[in-house]
């Protein structure tokens, strides 16, 4: 069938349809583009397969999606199976983390968390000019930004519990897992052993974590270096898992890995450099390869069995220059490809086609089909004001 397109601006949205394909056959048909009208006349173009729009109908839920290289969060929902890509800018947009009624994402030196409010997206919902058949339920407010300087901000996490629990940052720049605190730009709390000092510098190439029951408990780093770039030099198979608890590096030879995740009690973890999805043995270092994709690998979430993966081209020479990926994968998409992990076998794909080279971060916004986020120029946060019960001054 011939591609659907349409264009949307960052205050609209664009979607597209198309008939069911074979599962065996990923290969995505259906298109759309985005116009983006905040400051910029790149166009954001995009297809995918119909399986991704019935998958998230399925699970309810929609898909983040961070890329610091075009500076957006882009948000893919679906309904009536048709998916929207709605983009939101944020000044090299790299980590995103996930919580009920809130999300954090990572600029080039400024933390964002936003909250979901209920009763805006009722107010959406209810007015006359932007009542639709898709009825939104949650949109996200900016709430606060905490300036941490360039530090690389990379992959993050909330911890779990209280609603105000800390927000545990991989600080690529310091090679260090911190927090904020108001006082501060940043609280460093813990660095992988093989580090000497806390100095700026990306000694490792620390970028991944994993958390289990709401604390750090495994990293990856690009090498076990403890000099400025030093991961430079071995980054075909220099790659590590660090245990944060104990400090012991528990896998080695990998390249350029990324985003490890603790899931239905196994250790995932993305080789990026060969373009594979992995699992662990912890206990012995050993990996087994659950699919191998025709891309960078980085950015990964699981809903069930199954995982999105973030793939990205291959920019400059002097960082990815050399990697199996680049050499084996002459064509290599951008984009999130969904994967059978049971079958191990892609099933599903969303695939940039224009102005984005890179995915940083993947993740899922589970419990909302249709989410609104408010662009930070937009009238709509200029006009919304969420209040809070009223306390006397004693109070």
């Amino acid at each position: 069938m011939p591609p659907h397109s349409s264009v949307a601006t960052e205050d609209s949205t664009a979607t597209s349809s198309g008939t069911p394909m074979s599962a065996t056959d990923p290969s995505p048909r259906d298109s759309s583009q985005v116009t983006d009208t905040e400051g910029t006349t790149e166009h954001f173009t995009y297809r995918h397969t119909p399986e991704v729009a019935e998958f998230l109908e399925a699970i309810g839920a929609s898909i983040l999606v961070s890329t610091y290289q075009a500076g957006k969060l882009a948000v893919f929902r679906s309904h009536q199976k048709r998916l929207s890509m709605l983009p939101r800018t944020f000044d090299q947009a790299m980590g995103i983390a996930v919580a009920p009624g809130r999300l954090a994402v990572a600029s080039k030196f400024q933390i964002w968390t936003l909250r979901n409010s209920p009763s805006v997206a009722k107010r959406l919902n209810e007015s006359d000019d932007l009542k639709s058949e898709r009825p939104y339920d949650a949109c996200y407010l900016p709430r606060s930004t905490h300036v941490t300087g360039n530090i690389d901000a990379h992959e993050m996490a909330w911890g779990a519990g209280s609603d105000d629990d800390e927000l545990w940052i991989v600080n690529t720049s310091f090679s260090c897992l911190c927090t904020l605190d108001p006082k501060f730009s940043f609280v460093p709390r813990w660095r992988p052993p093989f580090v000497s000092e806390l100095s700026r510098g990306d000694r490792c190439h620390l970028n991944g974590l994993a958390m289990e029951n709401g604390k750090p408990r495994f990293v990856t780093c690009f090498g076990q270096t403890d000099c400025k770039e030093g991961w430079r030099e071995n980054k075909l198979d220099g790659g590590c898992i660090v245990d944060v608890p104990s400090g012991e590096v528990v896998a080695t030879g990998f390249s350029m890995p990324h985003s490890p995740r603790l899931h239905d009690g196994k250790l995932w973890v993305l080789d990026s450099g060969r373009g594979r999805l992995l699992t662990v043995n912890v206990d012995s270092g050993t990996t087994t390869t659950v699919i191998e994709l025709p891309g960078y690998t980085r950015g990964l979430a699981f809903a069930g069995h199954y995982a999105l993966i973030g793939l990205s081209k291959i920019r400059e020479k002097a960082v990815f220059g050399g990697v199996p990926v680049e050499e084996k994968y002459p064509e290599r998409p951008c984009g999130v490809a969904i994967v059978d992990t049971v079958a191990g076998r892609q099933v599903g794909m969303i695939e940039f086609l224009a102005s984005v080279r890179e995915v940083f971060d993947v993740q899922f916004l589970p419990g909302t089909r249709w989410p609104e986020i408010a662009g930070l120029e937009k009238d709509l946060v200029k006009e919304s004001s969420v209040v809070g019960l009223e306390r006397g001054i004693d109070a």
